[in-house]
């Protein structure tokens, strides 16, 4: 029997992980709350009149400024607000759906960053159903922990899975089964989905998420005892409903 042993939203793109008990998936629409906002590392070509995918490098992300790790944040979603507090810095809390909030959210994280940073900074709110995601069919991400520890066993070390920054995290599956599951229906508690694509890893997965620390190149591990670079799935909801940490999938 798999079931999902935790759920995750990540409020802000790159930012930390919020943990959930659980969450109502609804059909065509993305995982809730999760790469509601972006943060622009100088201009990127973003319009909010006509959204479009962009790359992550056009933003503060793990892929390209591992200091973003040390940056620890958590969104109330019914008031728009972020806290947010880094070593060596005050904290910070704003309201991200008014001006003023992104504005100041963007000057405190330029201090905690600075030279990492290209510039400036810009927090950018996605219109409408628009999210920052890394795939332009990314709804919702599932990692297999069984295909992680695999990868920890390969390389002869713990591979945190938080890593990877799915939504969804399933105990129960057979290492790599996801990799072949494009197009398969399946259930998540009570949603059901079905796959689009497995995901393809980025430097993103070097950076350790305690550390803010690149200590391990898991794109070339995966590539070196697997002949690819894929980690987790990407699917679509199909048919909406509650899914809750215990739940079973089939």
């Amino acid at each position: 029997m798999a079931r999902i042993t935790s759920l995750y939203r990540h409020p802000v793109k790159g930012f930390t992980p919020e943990r959930l008990d659980s969450v109502t998936l609804r059909a065509g629409e993305h995982f809730p709350c999760d790469r509601l906002y972006a943060v622009e590392d100088g201009p990127s070509g973003f319009d909010p009149d006509a959204p479009a995918h962009l790359s992550k490098m056009k933003f503060t992300v793990l892929a390209k400024i591992p200091a973003v790790a040390g940056a620890h944040t958590a969104y109330d979603e019914a008031t728009a607000t972020l806290r947010a507090r880094a070593d060596g810095a005050p904290d910070f809390e704003g309201r991200l759906s008014q001006t003023a909030g992104r504005e100041a959210f963007a000057a405190w994280l330029a201090e905690v960053l600075k030279d990492d940073i290209q510039g400036p900074l810009r927090v950018l709110e996605g219109p409408g159903q628009h999210r920052f995601m890394d795939s332009k069919s990314g709804f919702v991400s599932i990692i297999n922990l069984a295909s992680v520890r695999d990868l920890a066993e390969k390389i002869g070390r713990p591979v945190d899975p938080l890593r990877f920054r799915g939504n969804v995290y399933v105990e129960g599956w057979e290492p790599w089964v996801e990799n072949g599951w494009a197009d398969r229906t399946f259930t998540l508690g009570g949603a059901t989905v079905q796959g689009i694509k497995p995901i393809v890893r980025c430097a993103a997965t070097h950076v350790n998420p305690t550390t803010a620390e690149r200590d391990m190149d898991v794109v070339k591990a995966l590539f070196d005892h697997y002949g690819h670079m894929l980690c987790g799935l990407y699917v679509r909801v199909l048919d909406g409903g509650v899914v809750a940490e215990g739940d079973e999938t089939h």
